[in-house]
């Protein structure tokens, strides 16, 4: 009598479908620092980092303490004619709140030191108990949030806005950096690593196992063409008809719903918002009782007088030339869908990656002013207040990178010819590790 095949593909067999292209892609097993690449788009598929289980629990516990260590000191301090003003960490953000910006101060604490914690607190959660069964349901709820917040955690983009805000003051006063500060240094370096350490894929696989296919995808062309769609919640690979994922229960969608529309909605906001963002002061600066008032691009061109040419530089692509790119961008990536362009197909995809990258960078003014704010305190002698474009640049910088996680890159593929065979992934090794 012979044996009962089984219904469910072998476990050993890892299919996947591409986030960016939707090409079904047969994964081969990875080696520690190695990744898999998507043979059509380029896009990274999944990593396997070294030390995959270790390493980000060590680095989210030394960056909590590292963070605890940077608001308990001063942080940064400067003199000017005998006059010695310190602040701390935490002053970034209580300064704007009784300056009557509390929204303003609300997004600066929450991209500087909440959300950061956050996420180092549910790897610490996720880790520590992973390959238990007790507990499971909630440390599913703990990865899903995970992946949706480390996106604003802007520990980097604050420390270069740091590092500008004492540039711009450096001929005016004498700095004084605090142990907060390097703390805080060692804070993001340490977040970094932990963020670094961690692949959505190998996680799932390790909380919850494969999805299990009742039939093998057939070898050919795309996952929306067989009824199947990556979940945008683990990635893993899942039959529409199920209509929630079987394995982080998120909402299977073939395409993300309203994909261009949400765009173009949350672009053309930005673009209204980015009007008042420059034509108003970011930022006012008081001296001696005389009132100077500070546009973004005032402030790249003082830089610019000033000799800094790097930092101007740094300010004039992060805050002027940035934007504006990435609104023609995603502008252009969802014209382009409209009228089903399929020449330059790797080259808009391309674009999609860089504004995803690049958008949040575009906060290091608002961090500035934050800074400023908070060190520069002295009554009439000189004192800086924000200015009405703070809030608007913010919401510019929040919009675009709205906007380009509601873009859906498929959407670029969908009227490209698909290959009939069912290709392996490249493998390569990750050169970060």
């Amino acid at each position: 009598m012979s044996r009962r095949r089984s219904r469910y593909v072998s476990p050993q067999i890892q299919y996947t479908a591409c986030h960016e292209c939707d090409a079904l892609v047969i994964v081969p097993p990875l080696q520690p620092g190695q990744q898999a690449v998507c043979p059509y788009c380029g896009h990274t598929l999944r990593t396997l980092p070294t030390q995959i289980r270790q390493r980000p629990l060590v680095y989210s516990i030394t960056a909590l303490i590292m963070l605890l260590c940077s608001n308990m000191f001063t942080f940064l301090g400067m003199e000017v004619k005998g006059i010695h003003q310190d602040m701390t960490l935490f002053q970034t953000a209580s300064v704007l709140l009784e300056e009557q910006y509390p929204a303003l101060a609300a997004l600066v604490y929450l991209f500087i030191q909440v959300l950061p914690s956050i996420c180092l607190t549910l790897i610490c959660l996720i880790y520590t108990r992973l390959g238990h069964w007790r507990g499971k349901r909630l440390r599913k709820i703990y990865t899903v949030w995970l992946f949706r917040l480390i996106p604003w955690c802007m520990v980097e983009v604050f420390l270069i806005g740091v590092l500008v805000s004492l540039i711009k003051i450096s001929s005016l006063a004498e700095i004084e950096l605090g142990y907060s500060f390097w703390a805080y240094v060692l804070f993001a370096i340490a977040m970094l690593k932990a963020f670094s350490g961690i692949d959505r894929d190998w996680l799932w696989q390790q909380q919850s196992g494969p999805i299990h296919l009742r039939t093998p995808p057939i070898p050919q062309g795309r996952a929306i063409d067989q009824g199947l769609t990556l979940c945008h919640g683990c990635h893993g690979l899942a039959p529409l008809r199920a209509g929630h994922c079987p394995r982080c229960n998120a909402h299977l969608h073939a395409r993300k719903p309203h994909s261009i529309q949400w765009t173009l909605a949350l672009l053309f906001t930005s673009i209204i918002l980015y009007i008042p963002a420059n034509l108003l002061p970011i930022m006012v600066t008081e001296t001696l009782g005389n009132q100077t008032y500070s546009t973004i691009l005032g402030g790249v061109v003082l830089l610019w007088n000033m000799h800094s040419y790097p930092v101007a530089l740094v300010i004039f692509i992060a805050s002027v030339l940035v934007p504006i790119a990435k609104m023609l961008i995603i502008g252009w990536l969802c014209w382009t869908v409209k009228r089903q362009d399929t020449e330059h197909l790797h080259g808009y995809t391309r674009l999609y990656r860089i504004t995803e990258f690049i958008g949040r960078w575009s906060m290091v003014d608002v961090f500035v002013v934050a800074i400023l704010v908070a060190l520069i305190r002295m009554g009439k002698l000189m004192s800086v207040y924000p200015g009405a474009a703070a809030l608007a640049f913010a919401g510019v910088v929040i919009l675009t990178m709205l906007s380009a996680m509601s873009f859906d890159p498929r959407l670029l593929w969908d009227q490209q010819a698909t290959s009939s065979t069912l290709p392996t992934a490249e493998r390569a090794t990750n050169r970060d590790e």
